[in-house]
């Protein structure tokens, strides 16, 4: 389907669910897929309407893989990447997608890396060679070595130490997956395991992770599906696979019985906080939709039950949120609330789980049911609205589902969700006992 014509459904479908009409078609993406003899997993969406082309390059590596002691490992070698090639300079890689107006970016999280490039579509050769050459010879020096690990310690300094409340987010998580290490610690690391990175563990971990049949490819936008796949084996097709990938699986997870909590000074925050957090089921298993729902009753914008009670009607909090993270599993429910000058803690805890209680023993009501569906069918038909929000989602669709042309069901699944499975879920995965919280009380500035 054509972007044009992609975003004029989008727009109709919602209008027509906001006007009560009859449940609309959903669109169909026509995703082409394929595979090289070397193992690197290509999805294509051919888009002609804009002269754009979108590629996404996901490599099955994330924090979730790192070792105990090389923690935020897979995040300074993303920086790594950008340091230059055998036949591409540092530097030259951002030059070049600039010069023609394009962008490119990288980005590491717990559970993948990914890095991608958005251009004319005219210079879609030049994007998959660029790729290409980095996945192939990625040329590091000491010099460009420790330039980056003080960048991203730099980074560390300003996004954890210098950021409010940033310190008591990591320490939920470590209370929430407590035992298991993949989630349990910060992707962005700790200095002390930045201090102790050797320039040899970047080149094994090249070696080791960054290799094709660890790897997706996804192009979206205006191009040829045969030219391109031609493309790609010519550039991509010589890259020697890993045989044996490492894979780090420490032992189950033991189920929470008992609440966990922490408290914390934060000399960056002005107001009192509390940060609630419960583990819940992988992105891909079935209760995630209706804990998706539960997160967007709860606290997604201003008509959410906590922002009307907490914020509008007690004006006891200044913010009130829920969310999911949508980790490969097992993922994460989290409720953040910052407290208004003068408002106490225990009162505030209350009010939030009688909330919690409320939606475990009523559900939501019809009306929230109704505005529900048509937020999910607006956020998924806007969320697929770019050629490089398409390239990414396929990409991580095909990397941890098995396959991108899922896509196609996702949006039904969240509209299949009833009034009851957001009860169930609420009463299953919510429970006192298996809440972990942190409360953060500002502190002094030193």
């Amino acid at each position: 389907m054509r972007a044009a014509a992609f975003v004029g459904a989008a727009l109709l479908l919602v209008s027509a669910v906001a006007q009560g009409a009859p449940d609309p078609p959903t669109l169909h993406l026509d995703v082409k897929r394929a595979r090289l003899d070397n193992g690197l997993r290509v999805v294509m969406l051919v888009d002609h309407a804009t002269p754009t082309v979108a590629i996404d390059v996901v490599y099955d590596v994330g924090a979730r893989n790192e070792e105990r002691g090389r923690a935020g490992f897979a995040h300074l070698f993303e920086h790594m990447m950008f340091q230059g090639s055998r036949n591409v300079a540092r530097g030259e890689h951002a030059r070049l997608v600039s010069a023609l107006g394009g962008v490119l970016d990288g980005m590491t999280c717990a559970d993948h890396t990914t890095y991608f490039d958005l251009l004319p579509s005219s210079e879609l050769a030049l994007g998959i060679w660029l790729e290409a050459d980095r996945m192939k010879s990625l040329d590091v020096s000491k010099a460009s070595f420790e330039n980056q690990r003080a960048v991203v310690k730099e980074e560390y300094r300003k996004r954890i130490d210098g950021t409010a409340y940033a310190p008591a987010w990591l320490r939920l998580a470590e209370l929430v997956f407590q035992g298991y290490w993949p989630y349990e610690h910060a992707g962005i690391g700790s200095m002390r395991d930045l201090d102790a990175a050797q320039l040899e563990w970047v080149r094994s971990f090249h070696d080791a992770y960054y290799a094709p049949n660890n790897a997706v490819i996804s192009i979206a936008g205006d191009f040829d599906e045969a030219e391109c796949l031609a493309l790609l084996k010519r550039h991509f097709g010589d890259a020697r696979p890993q045989p044996n990938v490492p894979r780090h699986d420490p032992p189950g997870i033991v189920e929470q019985t008992a609440p966990r909590s922490a408290t914390l000074e934060d000399p960056r925050a002005k107001l009192p906080a509390v940060l609630s957090g419960w583990m819940i089921p992988a992105a891909a298993e079935p209760d995630h939709q209706a804990l998706e729902l539960a997160a967007m009753i709860l606290g997604d914008g201003e008509s959410s039950r906590l922002h009307r009670v907490l914020v509008r009607e007690r004006s006891v909090a200044i913010e009130a949120g829920a969310r999911v993270n949508g980790q490969r599993g097992p993922d994460v429910f989290e409720l953040d609330v910052k407290l208004a000058s003068g408002a106490r803690v225990e009162q505030v805890t209350k009010l939030v789980d009688a909330q919690l209680a409320e939606l475990a023993r009523a559900g939501p009501s019809d009306e929230e049911m109704r505005k529900l569906r048509n937020r999910m069918r607006a956020r998924f038909l806007f969320g697929l609205q770019s050629n490089l929000a398409r390239a990414s989602r396929l990409a991580e669709l095909e990397l941890h589902r098995g396959d991108a042309s899922v896509v196609n069901a996702e949006l039904e699944k969240y509209l299949a969700v009833t009034k009851d499975d957001v009860k169930r879920v609420v009463t299953k995965y919510l429970t006192s006992a298996r809440r972990s919280t942190v409360e953060v009380k500002p502190g002094e500035k030193s």
